[in-house]
Order: structure tokens, then sequence, then C-alpha cells
């Protein structure tokens, strides 16, 4: 059967390589688009993918025909302060951008404040409307133009200069659409204030409560924006500055005195003590005492796990017990917590294609409202007064506006509110701040999405397929029966050629030779075919443990009537000189948290099926234990059929999620519309699967999908609010309820819901954290 291939991939003459970049000032979906194309226009990039609620572009280029430099200055010179990650410390990193974070937010405090009291003192200035006689000065119009100049000229000032900046190389933004609203407003009212014989009626308090509004629902969003990132930036915090240097335990007394170094100056192979409440520094192997470790924070395990000699440890977790001397084994980017970060930041860059409607709605959103609100104007200005011409008829301020005699200012203020009601930011945040907020849960949790569009294709699925050994199984077989005509031969041959091999029923058959106290005997030329068997000369003659098919490879002649009788465990056949001394059966136990996971996830509505490379009796008795039916199973499938076989159930039009564990099941998981690999197994697994489960539990595949369809549903959520949002708005602030209901809004009102319109967003997004998935 052909293999329909499930990635597509561009071919260049070399690998590419990444680029990653911090840009700042972005303020909508616009700008995003902007920078897209700006770093996509550059020769040598094959992708760009921005990230408007991290404010991290990943390039993607041709090794070593792009400077970082370069692309970050060309992005610097178009309005998008930008710096090239070049430190590999993710630490380092993490600082500035919490440092640069701490910095706007003390800006935006400060900008509100004095907004805030503008508008306190505009307000004020309004109460002689009820109560039917002018406050002093508070309610003199020239006290209200000084109140706009200063709202312009202080908090407003950024606002202004940045959407001109941005109209002037042809990349509008949001800051355009307000710094043109509220600027209109202003130089409408500063007319009508100083040639009063125009009748015009003067609104300074619209620019005011314009920037106030939309500073409060800045401030709000770049909070509710970092509380997304929060997780990730613990984790990136994890990995503390500095290491205890020691000499090489001797004789389990290590005396010799602590250097303290950098974390990043660690070599391999260097001894470190860690105390007791101190977090690993680097990934090692304790070689000196025994201890508890935190592992929550990688695995979302909170029972500390104990480690003794021998023991594997990680960056990043805490040492709980005991002073402890360890032996260092990876460092910087290649231990298990950078690859982390990695793989979770990594997640936040990928879009869903979902997205992909509002990034090209975004791209021509501003220039749409710049043009909505002009043929807004023009209609009301010559037509719409004329047809309709009550609407011109002063009101009382109980409605949402007063309504202007002038034909001339009621076009303004309706132009004006499409300008500041339409909200590209909501746009832009929908899908970013749902991913961030999904990916960083899963993290914290042990659960490691690898990106937007694999959300979606979680959210596709209708078949689960599950691998055996090791998967569904606990991966630790032990031998149950040895049936043979010379079984102490058998066993020993089995274990001199499973000694040059590492795999689970390998090390069941070593450990019974160990049991048995079964000497090896000499062999040379070992060779291991996956999923098959393992090859070796022993005492010169060859030898061969594995299945019928391997021993069949070799030409060995198995007559039916020399088969010993089958049942239901795993048998491995095991050859000597090219005749069968007979098999061992091998038994494998059920995971503990199989039934609930197979159960749990039919209970969600998704067919589970069993993969396996096994007899067919012997997958039979597993499916039976597991609730499955015959047709559910796919038993006798070689290594390279497992990829055949998950082909075979997408041609049928099924979505398939493969779960496995070895490198036997890499193919199916990269074939699988999405795979998901155990932590436990290989790094060829982890490598390809889209989900990576960092515990050794089964029930997280459950998990896993729970919050892959929850997190995706609020990208559906937000996206919605988004469009509907600006469908719905944007034409209330045309006017269109006007003629009929007499429904109109005011700039100021247009202004606060835009805030709230990204707010909102991003506030629904951070509900994830709270949601028991």
């Amino acid at each position: 059967m052909q293999v329909t291939p499930k990635r597509e991939t561009t071919i260049h003459n070399s690998l590419p390589e990444t680029i990653t970049l911090d840009v700042s000032g972005m303020k909508c979906a616009g700008c995003v688009k902007a920078v897209e194309r700006q770093l996509n226009q550059q020769i040598g990039v094959i992708s760009a993918r921005v990230n408007l609620a991290t404010e991290v572009a990943t390039v993607e280029c041709e090794k070593d025909q792009i400077d970082p430099n370069i692309l970050a200055q060309k992005l610097t010179d178009n309005g998008f302060p930008t710096q090239p990650r070049l430190d590999n410390s993710k630490n380092y990193a993490a600082q500035k951008q919490t440092e640069r974070h701490r910095q706007e937010i003390k800006q935006q405090i400060w900008r509100i404040a004095i907004a805030s009291l503008l508008l306190i003192l505009s307000s004020i200035g309004h109460l002689g409307h009820f109560i039917g006689s002018e406050i002093p000065i508070l309610g003199n119009i020239w006290f209200h133009a000084v109140l706009a100049s200063l709202a312009l000229l202080v908090p407003g000032r950024e606002i202004i200069i940045d959407g001109a900046r941005s109209l002037s190389r042809n990349a509008p933004n949001m800051n355009t659409l307000v710094g043109l609203g509220a600027v209109t407003a202003y130089t409408t009212s500063i007319v009508a204030l100083l040639v009063p014989e125009l009748g015009w009626e003067c609104f300074f308090d619209e620019p005011v409560m314009i920037l106030g509004f939309i500073l409060l629902g800045k401030t709000l969003e770049q909070q509710a924006r970092y509380r997304a990132a929060s997780t990730l930036h613990s984790l990136i915090a994890l990995q503390p500055a500095t290491a205890r240097l020691v000499s090489a335990p001797k004789c389990n007394n290590n005396s010799s005195e602590p250097l303290e170094i950098p974390a990043s100056q660690v070599k391999v192979g260097e001894y470190l003590q860690v105390l007791p409440g101190e977090k690993f520094p680097v990934d090692g192997k304790i070689c000196d005492g025994k201890t508890t470790v935190d592992e929550s924070m990688l695995t979302g395990e909170s029972i500390p796990v104990v480690k003794e000699f021998g023991s594997n440890v990680a960056a990043g977790t805490i040492n709980k017990s005991s002073t402890i001397v360890m032996q260092t084994t990876h460092t910087g980017s290649e231990t298990t917590l950078a690859q982390i970060i990695k793989l979770v930041e990594t997640a936040q860059t990928r879009k869903a294609p979902i997205q992909n409607l509002a990034d090209t709605v975004a791209g021509y959103f501003t220039y749409g409202v710049m043009t909505i609100a002009a043929i807004t104007f023009l209609f009301w200005y010559f037509v719409g007064t004329n047809i309709w011409s009550e609407v011109l008829q002063t009101s009382s301020h109980q409605g949402i506006m007063t309504y202007s005699t002038s034909p001339l200012l009621l076009s303004l203020k309706l132009a004006i509110a499409v300008l500041v009601i339409a909200c590209p930011c909501a746009l832009g945040l929908a899908t970013p701040t749902a991913i961030l907020v999904g990916s960083s849960v899963g993290a914290q949790r042990g659960l490691l999405i690898k990106g937007g569009d694999v959300l979606e294709k979680v959210h596709e699925l209708d078949t689960i397929v599950f691998d055996k050994t090791g998967t569904l199984t606990t991966g630790h077989p032990t031998v149950t029966n040895i049936v043979g005509n010379n079984p102490e031969l058998l066993l020993r041959v089995a274990a001199t050629v499973e000694s040059g091999t590492s795999h689970p029923l390998a090390e069941a058959i070593l450990q019974k030779a160990q049991e048995e106290n079964v000497e090896l005997l000499s062999a040379t030329d070992f060779y291991t075919e996956p999923g098959l068997g393992a090859s070796a000369i022993v005492d010169g003659k060859l030898a061969l443990v594995g299945n019928l098919e391997w021993l069949k490879n070799y030409q060995i002649v198995v007559e039916p009537e020399n088969v010993p009788t089958l049942t239901d465990k795993t048998a491995v056949y095991v050859s000597f000189d090219r005749a069968l001394l007979g098999l061992i059966e091998v038994s494998d136990t059920l995971r503990d948290d199989a039934l609930v996971t197979v159960k749990s996830l039919q209970d969600v509505g998704l067919k589970v099926m069993l993969l396996t490379g096994d007899r067919a009796c012997v997958a039979k008795v597993i499916a039976q234990q597991l609730g499955l039916t015959a047709e559910n199973m796919l038993a006798e499938v070689p290594p390279e059929g497992k990829a055949e076989a998950i082909a075979a159930l997408q041609s049928k039009g099924e979505k398939v999620g493969m779960v496995g564990d070895g490198i036997n099941d890499a193919p199916a998981l990269a074939q699988a519309n999405v795979g998901i690999g155990m932590q436990t197994g290989t790094d060829v697994a982890m490598e390809t699967a889209d989900i990576v489960l960092m515990q050794n539990k089964l029930m997280d595949v459950v998990e896993s999908i729970k919050l892959s369809r929850a997190t995706f549903n609020k990208i559906r959520q937000n996206l919605f609010w988004a469009f509907a949002y600006n469908i719905v708005g944007i034409p209330v602030a045309m006017g269109v309820l006007l003629p009929s209901l007499g429904i109109i809004l005011n700039p100021s009102a247009a202004g606060a819901l835009m805030a709230f319109s990204s707010v909102s967003v991003v506030t629904n997004s951070l509900l994830l954290r709270n949601r028991n998935c």
C-alpha cells in the first residue's frame, strides 16, 4: 500500500535555520500582518510567523543567508523596535521581556492616571446639565478645551504619533484609527469654539473619553497578556543562575570545597553539589546521595520522586530533602527544561489554520475602516440628513448621545464613531492568546502541545490508535515459559543474542537468564531489526531470536509439526545453527490506567483501536481486557506496516490520532493526523509526535485531547466574538439604527466598546487556566 505523506516540506540546498526576534511596537492584527510581510520580502527568508501576544517572530530562512541584525534593523526602521535573540540563555531573554513589561506597565499607569483625572474633571464639568446651573470654572467651555488639549498632548501623544507614523509607512494600525478619531473630534470642537457664528456644537469631552477608555483597555489587555504568558515565564525562570562545582566523589564521601560558577559555564561530565531546597542547574545523574525531587513544573506531578545513585535529574527541578552530588549530562540548550521551553515557544508561534481568515481580514482591516468612515460621513452629510431630517432635532441626554442640529457635526460624529469602534486588536489576539494560555497550561500539567495547527487537528479526530507494548502495557514483560527440548541451551543462546540489543523483550530474557544463573556464550556480529528480531554469531554459528517472519528471512525451515503449541502469550522464537530450538513465552501486563483511558476516550465520542506487531491471539486477549472488539484490533503488523495501517484508516475518511512510545512507532506517529508520544519513549518518537506526554500516565492522552479541544473552542469563541463585534458594531456606529430607532453611538461610547472587545478576548482565553480539563 502506498503511504501518503502527512506533511509537505520545501526542499532547499541545505537545511534551513530559524531566527528568533523580539518585536515590540505591534498594536493589532494589522501590525502582525505588516511585520510578516516585511520579513517575507527579505531574500533568503522561507517563512515568518509573528505572535502578537508574546511579541515574538520566528523566521525560517536559508542557512547562513540572513543576518539577524539586518532583519531586526529593517523592522526597527519600519516602526517596530526589534532585537535578535542571540543569547542562548532563555533566562536572559525572559528577564529582558519582564523588565520591558514592567516599564510599559509603569508608563501606562501614569498615562491612565492623567487621563482619568482629565476624565473626572470633564465629567464634573458636565454636571451642570443635570443640576440646572453651570459649575464655576469646571463648567466653562474654555476649561474643557484645555482638558482636551492636555489629553492629546500628554497621555494621547504616543498614540497619535504612532498612528501617524504607521499611516505614513503604509501600515495603519489601531492607533491610526484612534488617533484620527480623537484629533478629528478635537479639531472640530476647536473650530466650533473659535468660530461661534457657525453654530456648531463643541464636544471636547469626546477626545478625553476616547483616550481614557483606550488607555484603560490597553493596560488591562497588557496585564492579561502577561498573565497568559506567566507559566512560560516561570518555566524560563526555573534554571538557577549559579552552580556549585565540586571534584569527583570518592568512596561516597565528597569533601572538596564547592566552587560557585555561572550555570551557563558548566560542562558535560563535571560534578555539581545541590543542597536541599535548591534547583538543579543542569541535567545529570546522581552519583552521591539519595533525595526526593519535586518535578511538578516539568511533569505536572505534585508528589516528589525518590532519586538515588544513577537516577536522572533535570534542570529546574527542586532538590527537596538531602544534599547530593550529580554528574552533568546535558547543559544549556540541551537540557530537558530548555527543550521544553523551546517546544512551548515554538508551539505558541504556530497558528491554527482557522486564523487564516482573520489574518487575511486584518491585512486590509484598517484601510477598510477608514474607507467606511469616509463613506459614512459623505452619506449622512449629503444624503442621510436630507432623507431623514428628523435626526437633526436636538434630543436630551437620556439617549446614547445628544444629536446636533448641524448635518456636518452629525456626519463627523458618526464617522469618528466608526473609526474608534473598529477593533483589529480582537482579531489579532483571538488565536495567539488562546494558544499561549492553552500551551502554557499544558506545559504546567506535563502535556506539551506543539502548536495551534495541532489543536485544530485534535478537534477533528474521530479515531485513536494505541500501540500495545510500552504504551497500553507496562513495557516491562517477564518470561513465563520456555518451550523446547533443551530449555537451558535455548535460554543461553537467546540471552547471548539479546545481550547485544535493547528492547523490553530482551530485558525480560536477560533477567530470566540472570535468575537462572545462566552464563552467556561468546558472540560477535550483533544485529537488530526493530520489530522483527536480533541475530549474532554465537560460538561461530548463526543464532536468531525473534518472530517467525524473522526466522523465515534467514530461510530457516520451520515445519508446522515442529512449531511448539502457540498460546496467548508473546512468543519469541530461537534458532541456533539454522535449527529451531523452541520458543520463549513472554507476558506483559496492562497499565493500571489502560482500561479507564480507553473508556474515557470512548465516552468523549472517539473510536479506540489497538495496533501491534504481536500475534493475533495475544492481541485478542489484550483487546478483550480493554473491551475492544475484533474490528478495532490490528495485529501482526510489522513496523513498516504501522504507517500503512494508519494510512488505510485515513483513506476511509477517518481522522486518526496515534499513541506510541517506541522508535517503531515514529513513522506511524508522523503519518497520523495527530501523533501523541509518551515521554518515556524514544527521542525519535517524541520529536515526531505532535503532543508529548511528560508523565508516564496513559490518562494524560485523555487530558491532552480535552485540553486541546477546550483551547480550540476558545479560539473559535474569540474569533466569533472578534468578527461579530466588528460586523455588528461598525454598522451601528455608521448610524443604521438612527432613522428607525433613533439610536447612535457617540465616539466615547465607541471607544469604551473597542477597549472592552480586546480585553474580553484575552480574558476569555485566561479562563482556560481555571478549567479542569
